[in-house]
């Protein structure tokens, strides 16, 4: 059901190369997005409903969902789902009010100061994808930081559901409720992308796209950064999990098909430096995909080529190995879970001891789940309040902080052969001015 990678020789040099990873080509969907955001550029609102019609079967009057719509949703939400998702968003909102930065003030020297200035982006789309699953949840992780960021206009877009008379499921529509939020659209792919992009005549332009989606969302994201910016362009999900012996294998084994679960290209991966543990897993994962609903999906996902057990001599190697692969989620789950976890340097974000499932960090931890994906997290970081936020450099200087730098900053203009930088330094004082 799940291959196995044996590394208990020495690390090869480039550990990146032999590990599991699914293909996720961006690059070869890029040609496919190009006609439909220009359809939408040029077209607006008619290209959303056409390339909705075409690609999810949904013939809509309008893109954008009634308000009424919006609020009927809530009130006909089961009570219990209504109390999950309110505590999640008091998790998540609680976490992320934490991470809004002060504006800092530097003196660089007597009267002449620079102040750091954290402004949000006036506008924001948030995409929630809408294919195999319903993802509320992916409705509070995108809003939740952008409100707390300060955002003034949200929007929230998911893809049609002709079960639901061509809108976004009611549960996303309840959950955008909750948050406030009452501007949504039925739109999916790389045309939701687009309108956010481009603006159309029900959707105003956005500064920014946040959220998850399939590779043609990530494409429309890379054809389209520079127009809007984007947070990642996100693959599918990755479980990563370090383990040692004491690890559960009915633990680890349900946390790498909870992951599975997603899709048919989800990566699951179990690093670990115990046969016996490994041998464990193999079995429970037999036994546990057997009684899982989605079980056709799930096996798919763990015999392809971006899940495998991978066998290290030691936690060492283990380490190297997972910061290497530099998952989505990571989980450990060994002696001294903590201590371990708190040298790892690449990963979206790490669950620490038997208790932290990556489950809980998709729903209620309070952490974000819309996370780097592909390796990305060896440079990239999750959706977080700083992703809504730019820092601006605000510079305040005297006349005589100005005067004291002049010299200096004539020196270096000159250096670069840049002599009108100079000059708008010497026009404050009374420098004579050469001429070249």
């Amino acid at each position: 059901m799940i291959s196995r990678i044996d590394l208990r020789g020495s690390l090869p040099g480039d550990l990146r190369s032999v590990l599991p990873r699914a293909e996720f080509d961006v690059e070869a969907a890029l040609e496919k997005v190009r006609p439909i955001c220009e359809g939408v550029r040029h077209r607006g609102s008619a290209a959303v409903r056409e390339y909705t019609k075409d690609f999810d079967g949904v013939e809509l009057e309008r893109v954008r969902v009634p308000v009424q719509a919006v609020h009927e949703a809530l009130s006909g939400l089961d009570p219990a789902v209504r109390d999950a998702l309110e505590e999640a968003i008091r998790r998540t909102r609680a976490v992320h009010r934490d991470q809004r930065r002060a504006d800092v003030t530097t003196q660089v020297v007597p009267g002449g100061t620079v102040t750091e200035r954290w402004v949000p982006v006036r506008r924001v789309g948030l995409y929630v994808p809408g294919g195999r699953a319903v993802y509320p949840s992916s409705v509070i992780m995108n809003v939740v930081p952008a409100q707390e960021a300060g955002v003034e206009s949200l929007a929230v877009t998911s893809p049609a559901q002709a079960e639901f008379g061509g809108r976004p499921h009611p549960v996303i529509l309840a959950a955008c409720a909750l948050l406030g939020v009452d501007e949504v659209y039925s739109a999916g792919g790389a045309q939701a992308v687009a309108m956010f992009a481009y603006g159309t005549e029900e959707c105003p332009r956005a500064d920014l796209v946040t959220g998850p989606g399939n590779v043609y969302v990530a494409a429309a994201k890379r054809l389209l950064k520079g127009v809007i910016g984007i947070d990642s362009e996100a693959g599918p999900t990755e479980i990563a999990i370090l383990a040692d012996g004491t690890a559960d294998p009915v633990h680890v084994a349900a946390d790498l098909i909870s992951q599975a679960e997603h899709d048919v290209l989800a990566a699951a991966v179990l690093v670990t430096d115990s046969p016996e543990l490994a041998g464990a897993v193999e079995r429970e994962l037999a036994e546990q995909v057997a009684r899982t609903k989605h079980g056709e999906r799930i096996t798919a996902a763990l015999a392809g080529r971006q899940s495998a057990i991978v066998l290290v001599a030691d936690l060492e190697d283990g380490l190297k190995v997972v910061d290497a692969y530099a998952a989505e989620h990571l989980e450990v789950q060994t002696a001294g879970a903590r201590e371990l976890a708190a040298r790892v340097r690449n990963a979206g974000a790490i669950f620490v001891g038997p208790h932290a499932p990556v489950s809980l960090g998709d729903y209620l931890a309070g952490s974000n789940h819309v996370l780097p994906t592909g390796g990305c997290a060896c440079h990239s970081s999750g959706l977080s309040v700083q992703s809504f936020l730019r820092g601006v450099h605000v510079v305040e200087y005297d006349e005589a902080a100005l005067a004291e730098a002049t010299a200096r900053v004539v020196t270096l203009a000159e250096a670069e052969d840049l002599p009108a930088h100079g000059a708008a330094m010497k026009a404050r004082f009374d420098w004579e001015i050469p001429t070249r």
